[in-house]
């Protein structure tokens, strides 16, 4: 069934609904409000400080449980997940590393990872990497002997607070009694100081096992609120994330901050248009490179003295931010996982599905429908924005035509809408590259 706008009704719309990326469009759940009151600022303190007490979580550190370094660590991750939720499927993902790289010899590497069931297997992660590291810069040596990797490598912060966000939210998620769409994924990852190699693991045997992984909301880093210059921000966070500007990337940090608009109004989400911070990276650049939506949430004021060093201590960081951080996550993952998946705007052969019927000067957008969806919302900005600026809620339909509209001034997309008002992220429009053009001369 085919809708469209009439001229005034599209003009009406333009007036009224510019900017509304943040505008909130539905009623609030009072499951996600619950989910995200439960989270606890006290467990999240108990949780990185017993975290910070085994003597380094190096990845080359000594595996041996009773060393009290990486090995202690993660087998303290896995059944303080096991006891937290009987809902959890809480397993090591495991994997024989060669030497290469950073990686100064044959290791065993083991994320830890708890799953939460869901009705579709498809699956949101949220993440966090448990291995510290101490580039010894200016401080004690190690001991004639000693394996360089065991020196005292707290990484409270960097990053204990991802990983303790991840954990935290597998409780709260666990414990909710919610029965979401979607599997949800709970993953501490190792090997990140050495190259991301415990996340390009996970991600690569993912791709090869076809594994639909719709996200990754990556934390490295987000309970630091006093910078290393003395300026202080805990209202506000950072969220890279990989371009083109209309990559999914982009699209799931546009979602995040729109969720965090309605549930967490009063934490700001500032949304950077790159892959990282300049020069640097993350595990969700892993997830990017094997072809999932990934990006970084991260602390608005980093402390650079104290990353990568026995100073990266739970007093240098303010666990009431950490919180909320992780009621950020919640809202965001928690929302997607309860709407549908969002549409596919791309047919068999990978073309967009947008054209310029029925007059030849207007929007004819088509989409294919997603399982369990009751509605779609439209959405439109000038080509030279990064944000939507327009927004109309439509029926059950998987074509609309906004007339009059160029589709060569604007950028559209679309998202699903399920029983309750739950939103997907918004599948966009994108102009596929242009091949290359081989002149022949003689």
């Amino acid at each position: 069934m085919l809708h469209r706008l009439t001229p005034a009704v599209v003009f009406v719309a333009v007036a009224i609904l510019a900017a509304p990326a943040l505008a909130q469009t539905t009623d609030l759940d009072p499951r996600i409000q619950k989910l995200i009151s439960e989270i606890s600022e006290e467990r999240l303190r108990a949780l990185d400080e017993k975290l910070q007490s085994f003597r380094t979580r190096n990845t080359l550190s000594t595996a041996d449980p009773a060393a009290g370094a990486i090995g202690a660590a993660r087998q303290w991750m896995l059944d303080e997940m096991r006891q937290s939720s009987p809902r959890l499927q809480v397993s090591f993902d495991t994997y024989q590393v060669a030497q290469q790289g950073r990686i100064a010899r044959d290791i065993e590497l083991s994320n830890v990872m708890a799953v939460l069931p869901g009705r579709s297997a498809r699956r949101i992660y949220v993440s966090g990497h448990y291995d510290s590291l101490n580039l010894n810069r200016g401080g004690p040596r190690p001991a004639e002997g000693e394996n360089p990797a065991d020196v005292r490598a707290p990484g409270a912060n960097d990053d204990g607070s991802g990983t303790v966000l991840t954990m935290e939210l597998a409780r709260a998620f666990g414990q909710s009694g919610i029965d979401f769409d979607a599997t949800l994924v709970f993953i501490a990852l190792a090997g990140e100081e050495q190259g991301l190699i415990g996340a390009h693991a996970h991600a690569q045997k993912a791709e090869a096992e076809k594994i639909a992984i719709d996200a990754v909301y990556n934390n490295d880093m987000v309970a630091n609120e006093m910078g290393g210059a003395a300026i202080a921000d805990s209202a506000s966070v950072r969220v890279f994330s990989e371009g083109p500007e209309d990559s999914p990337s982009r699209q799931l940090a546009r979602y995040i901050r729109r969720i965090g608009a309605w549930y967490v109004p009063s934490l700001f989400v500032r949304l950077i248009a790159r892959h990282d911070r300049f020069g640097r990276g993350g595990d969700h650049t892993a997830f990017n490179q094997h072809g999932f939506a990934a990006v970084r949430i991260t602390e608005t004021k980093e402390h650079y003295g104290r990353q990568h060093s026995p100073d990266d201590l739970p007093g240098g960081m303010s666990f009431a931010y950490l919180a909320q951080n992780a009621r950020l996550n919640a809202a965001a993952m928690a929302t997607q996982a309860l709407a549908p998946p969002a549409p596919m705007v791309t047919s068999g052969n990978g073309r967009p599905m947008l054209g310029r019927q029925p007059s030849g000067y207007d929007a004819n957008l088509r989409w294919t429908a997603s399982p369990g969806a009751v509605g779609y919302r439209v959405f439109w900005r000038e080509a030279w924005t990064m944000d939507w600026q327009h927004e109309v809620r439509v029926g059950n339909v998987t074509e609309f035509v906004l007339p009059d509209v160029s589709i060569d001034d604007y950028v559209f997309g679309v998202a699903a809408i399920g029983p309750d008002g739950h939103e997907s992220v918004v599948s966009a429009y994108v102009n596929p590259p242009r091949g290359e053009t081989t002149v022949v001369v003689k």
